[in-house]
């Protein structure tokens, strides 16, 4: 990553606590969602999560989503640029972001 600092914490931004990662978190697959450092690639995701919360991970999957254009009476603005990091644990491995909070 040109320009940013490697560190694990400026990599992983915060949790993403809605109910379709809780969902995602209880499942058979023990997902964890995130949102990360939208020049972080997997495997950079991947190192830090295994060394900011001490799990073993089995795989990353990432998407982007763009920004909206939202408009109030004359003005408009764009929402920001989010990259969501969804990370597989593997078994016996968990991570509980509500405790955290």
């Amino acid at each position: 990553m040109a320009g940013i600092d490697k560190s694990p914490y400026n990599i992983i931004v915060r949790p993403i606590v809605t109910e379709k990662s809780a969902l995602a978190n209880s499942g058979p697959n023990n997902t964890v969602i995130f949102e990360v450092n939208p020049k972080a690639n997997k495997i950079e995701i991947k190192k830090a999560v295994e060394k900011i919360f001490n799990v073993k991970v089995k795989s990353v999957h990432t998407l982007r989503t763009m920004g909206k254009i939202k408009r109030v009476y004359a003005k408009t603005g764009k929402q920001k640029v989010v990259k969501k990091a969804f990370v597989a644990l593997q078994p016996g491995n968990t991570i509980n972001v509500i405790e955290g909070l």
